[in-house]
């Protein structure tokens, strides 16, 4: 194809002027990435202001050369630069800044460190952690797709380091251990400073003092290794865990030390002229901005005024736009005011709301502590009395058939029954309740229900049947003692209530499905009835529909346990009743066949093989009834026992001899048995510390751990059980 003369001089004047524009382009972008590399240097050595003076060179270079790629990186390192000296709002919005433009090209690298560095905004400076883990987590995506086990490593680290600040200790391991054999293996300093740091923070809350010291020693010893300014900021930060680690512990002449070097590297990194020169950089930054603005302004301005000029009729135009703007502007005034006011009746309304709410939770503690009380003050004597009356029956076996001693232990435990029924409510509102798996034979256990009601029966002059379908399963999987509960309550209810009559126990299979059963329960009587209008409150707390004459006894929550307990089971429960004619309660609770579960089951169960020895026993009680009571119970079995009152007479006998098994009381003066078996840990004796209380056992299992004892008995207790535990802890 030919061109004419003229032609081919304008398409060579026309290349010419391309390849000067690019070369121009060229050498911008080249002085923008040396202004950004000398920022990035300065930023190492933590002199902010000389870096954000080359950084903000470095953005006007990019925005006007329209390389967005630049520009993110310059907003990168200018939200670096005032995070780090405490400007986190303005390094927010610089990091958004650097996001928006770094979303405009396909550079992952970038984007992956913006939303990381914002991310540590948000985290470490603890201003939303639940925003901070949401960008770590976009990092993370940009980094797997760059393959940059680097940054996965780094984003990993601070995602479990967020959670680890906000109480979730389970989850923030899983990620720290994602990376910890990868950062172990590296070189990078940072990295391990910031692993042992946040090992050391779990450690620390599982109370593990050794290991916990041991990650913070390790992450000081890389303090030498790296001079770099930055790297002495995270040693700053370790110094500062360090110390209230101490101070936990009450070591307060480390506390202080480690709090003096990190106020000395502090002080040294972040002295008053960087920090002064940081905010001459920041304003400046913020007037040039600015002055970017007004220019952006004054250009529509003089669009504006062209506009016009051309168009008479835009004025018009416009001029009808104002007023209506005018008019929405008073309108929306006027709702504003509005809106103030019932603003401030609902502000008004949450601090009442806030204020009961504060009220109601200030009841319930002091509920829960009230009910905690009183089962300890009732459990202790009660120990005593049922003790002694076993004692009594074992040494004068010419009393076993005694009307009164029989009276007295029946009393005692049917009070202890009383108050157990009242902790049980409370447990299950306050969802502290978990049921056990065991297998048992289901009609085996009705039997035995049954047969341990009969003095009952016989009182009222009743009989008790039982009807058990042949096609329900022979082994299920369910919590044996709670369900079992249930059925005692019904049927001694059901008994209590009828005289000279029958109470009839029904169970029947209502299908299967998988590995679960649907067994339904009938109890049904005839006795005295429940009237239709007191039918719908027989199931409330501290209610007692009909209350006989020589019925003294009873806190009326009975059938209040056996509602919650059956909805614990995920079962249903339903009364039918007739006054004068009977009752009918009929139940339907699911339970599991699985046979692989059960032959699980059975094979974890220890049986018990060992010949008989004698044990030696130190007990530690200082309540004389419950000495003699402890006493008596393990010497009438063959046990060799000394008992002290006190804890710190326990540490003298325990320099001097050695036992098989401590029994530790844990209310006792002077100091109490949470105490006594921390300092028995502390000087290195292992020998199995079993917590004899009053106390109930999910209240203080949190201090059992810690106090490192290893199981409890609750007050009354039965005495098979305590040797059971006993022979378990010494024969391991």
């Amino acid at each position: 194809m030919n061109f004419s003369k003229h032609t081919a001089l304008f398409i060579l004047f026309f290349s010419g002027f391309q390849l000067a524009w690019a070369q121009q382009n060229s050498a911008v972008e080249k002085e923008a990435k040396i202004l950004l590399s000398k920022g990035g240097e300065s930023f190492l050595a933590l002199d902010g202001k000389r870096s954000l003076n080359y950084a903000k060179q470095s953005l006007e270079l990019s925005l006007r050369n329209d390389d967005d790629l630049l520009a993110a990186k310059a907003y990168n390192l200018i939200g670096l630069n005032f995070d780090e000296f405490a400007e986190y709002s303005k390094s927010i919005e610089y990091y958004d800044k650097g996001i928006v433009a770094a979303l405009k090209t396909d550079n992952d690298t970038i984007k992956c460190w913006l939303y990381n560095n914002l991310a540590n905004v948000y985290c470490y400076r603890k201003i939303d952690f639940k925003k901070g883990i949401e960008n770590y987590k976009k990092g993370v995506i940009y980094a797997k797709r760059l393959k940059d086990q680097y940054e996965i490593t780094f984003s990993t680290l601070n995602i479990g380091s967020a959670y680890f600040t906000v109480g979730d200790y389970d989850t923030g391991i899983k990620y720290v251990n994602q990376v910890r054999d990868y950062i172990e293996n590296d070189d990078d300093i940072e990295s391990k400073i910031s692993l042992n740091s946040n090992l050391a923070l779990y450690y620390n809350h599982l109370n593990d003092y050794e290991k916990a010291e041991e990650h913070y020693l390790k992450a000081l010893s890389y303090a030498d290794q790296g001079d770099v300014e930055y790297i002495k900021s995270h040693i700053s930060v370790v110094y500062e865990d360090f110390s209230n680690f101490y101070l936990k512990y009450k070591d307060f002449e480390k506390a202080h030390k480690y709090l003096a070097k990190h106020n000395e590297l502090r002080d040294e990194i972040y002295n008053d002229d960087k920090l002064k020169g940081v905010k001459v950089a920041g304003l400046e930054l913020e007037h040039d901005e600015i002055n970017r603005r007004i220019e952006v302004i004054e250009a529509e301005k003089l669009a504006h005024e062209q506009r016009i000029e051309k168009n008479k009729q835009f004025v018009v135009l416009s001029a009808i736009i104002v007023t209506t703007l005018l008019l929405l502007l008073f309108s929306f005034i006027r709702n504003n005011r509005l809106k103030t006011l019932v603003n401030a009746k609902l502000k008004k309304a949450n601090a009442d709301l806030l204020f009961a709410k504060e009220k109601a939770e200030e009841a319930s503690k002091i509920k829960s502590q009230f009910i905690s009380t009183v089962s300890h003050e009732l459990r202790t004597p009660l120990y005593g009395v049922v003790g002694i009356t076993d004692i009594i029956l074992d040494e004068h076996q010419e009393l076993k058939d005694s009307p009164h001693l029989k009276s007295l232990k029946f009393s005692a435990k049917y009070l202890l029954s009383l108050v157990n029924d009242i902790l049980n409510v409370y447990k299950i509102e306050e969802n502290q309740v978990v049921l056990d798996n065991i297998v048992f034979n289901l009609h085996d256990e009705l039997e035995t229900i049954k047969d341990s009601l009969h003095f009952i029966a016989i009182k009222n002059n009743n009989k008790i049947f039982l009807e058990f379908d042949s096609t329900i399963p022979e082994a299920i999987i369910s919590d044996k003692v709670r369900l079992s509960q249930i059925f005692i309550n019904l049927i001694s209810n059901a008994l209590k209530f009828t005289t000279n009559g029958h109470v009839t126990i029904k169970a029947n299979l209502v299908k299967t499905q998988g590995t679960l059963c649907q067994i339904r329960f009938e109890i049904i009587d005839n006795g005295i009835g429940i009237a239709k209008k007191d039918q719908d409150k027989v199931f409330d707390k501290f209610v007692q529909i009909v209350r006989k004459e020589d019925d003294y006894l009873g806190t009326g929550l009975g059938l209040t346990i056996v509602k919650k307990m059956v909805e614990l089971f995920n079962g249903t429960i339903e009364l039918e009743s007739e006054e004068n004619v009977g009752t009918k309660i009929s139940l339907v609770i699911p339970f599991e066949t699985d046979q692989f579960k059960i032959s699980e089951i059975i094979k974890n169960i220890i049986v018990d093989e060992s010949t008989r020895r004698d044990y030696t026993v130190l007990v530690v009680e200082d309540n004389k009834i419950n000495q003699l009571v402890t006493r008596k119970l393990l010497e009438n079995n063959h046990f060799i026992c000394d008992i002290v009152d006190n804890g710190y007479t326990a540490l003298e006998l325990l320099e001097e001899k050695s036992y098989d098994v401590i029994l530790m009381d844990i209310n006792m003066p002077k100091i109490n048995g949470f105490e006594t078996s921390k300092l028995i840990r502390e000087k290195g004796i292992k020998t199995p510390i079993i917590a004899v209380t009053a106390f109930d056992k999910q209240e203080i299992m949190d201090k059992i751990k810690d106090a490192k004892i290893d199981d409890v008995i609750v007050k009354p207790f039965d005495s098979g059980k305590l040797f059971d535990v006993i022979k378990k802890f010494v024969d391991k």
